[in-house]
């Protein structure tokens, strides 16, 4: 009965979120990065005047190197609690969540401190993006041929 009780009261006092003005937001915010990212592109096509693949790659070095810049001022966070999900697309996100755990252990220096844990947060998605590619490229070539 005690439970049920304090659960009642934790719903009662949880702030509600608006998922709807919440996806609008990451929406907006994650198209925004992709128009940057695509801008970048075309910016380092025309005034290097590599390939579109190069200048790609280029691309995402320089969101990578943003991103953990942001997240090393401090500044990272507080654009995810404005922009919500639209931030954490998978290059920024996963850029946030490496340096964050480099800043969190750089007290016990470079081999115990943060060589060994930057992807404590990070190694779910190598796992996950890894295990899927497998996957997901299995199933291509045994129904599509390769």
């Amino acid at each position: 009965m005690r439970d049920k009780k304090y659960q009642e009261i934790v719903d009662k006092h949880k702030p509600k979120e608006n998922r709807i003005s919440n996806m609008i937001i990451a929406f907006i915010v994650g198209g925004i990065i992709g128009l940057i990212g695509n801008l970048l592109v075309d910016l380092y096509t025309y005034f290097f005047h590599i390939s579109t693949t190069e200048a790609g790659v280029c691309m995402i070095v320089t969101l990578i190197f943003i991103a953990c810049l942001l997240t090393g001022l401090g500044v990272f966070d507080l654009l995810v609690k404005k922009g919500k999900m639209g931030f954490i697309i998978p290059i920024t996100g996963f850029a946030h969540s490496m340096q964050s755990a480099i800043l969190d252990y750089k007290k016990e220096g470079p081999v115990y401190g943060f060589g060994a844990n930057m992807f404590k947060l990070a190694g779910s998605v190598i796992l996950y993006g890894v295990v899927s590619a497998y996957v997901f490229g299995l199933i291509r070539y045994l129904f599509f041929g390769g």
